[in-house]
């Protein structure tokens, strides 16, 4: 049984500026699976870089705060309880627009990986 917990995991700054913690991910973890999942918070006013990820999907999963995502043209306020689908080869950037932290899973398949992951101009 892996159980992994939030309270003692390292978080980093993540290559589009989102503070982030992996939770799983194969590469860390002995499991087979197809997928990985990240903690991520932007504090408030913070926004992530544009960013694609162009051979996996992404899904968002709001845990708290108050955001704007942007996929490609599309815009949209995001909030608590909501999941975001992110397809491969989106540009993809959100910011909080809340007064508290938003927080929110990042749920990649085929596992995110640095090589797949590239910063927009």
């Amino acid at each position: 049984m892996l159980i992994k917990d939030i309270n003692k995991s390292r978080y980093f700054k993540a290559i589009d500026e989102t503070v982030l913690c992996e939770l799983i991910h194969p590469k860390n973890d002995a499991v087979d699976t197809n997928l990985s999942i990240a903690h991520a918070v932007l504090e408030p006013g913070k926004s992530s870089l544009p960013h694609i990820i162009n051979k996996s999907i992404e899904i968002y999963y709001i845990l708290d705060g108050k955001g704007e995502m942007h996929i490609d043209q599309e815009k949209q306020v995001v909030t608590k309880g909501q999941a975001i689908y992110i397809p491969s080869n989106a540009r993809q950037w959100i910011k909080n627009i809340g007064d508290s932290n938003l927080k929110f899973l990042c749920i990649v398949s085929p596992p995110w990986t640095e090589d797949n992951e590239y910063l927009c101009q």
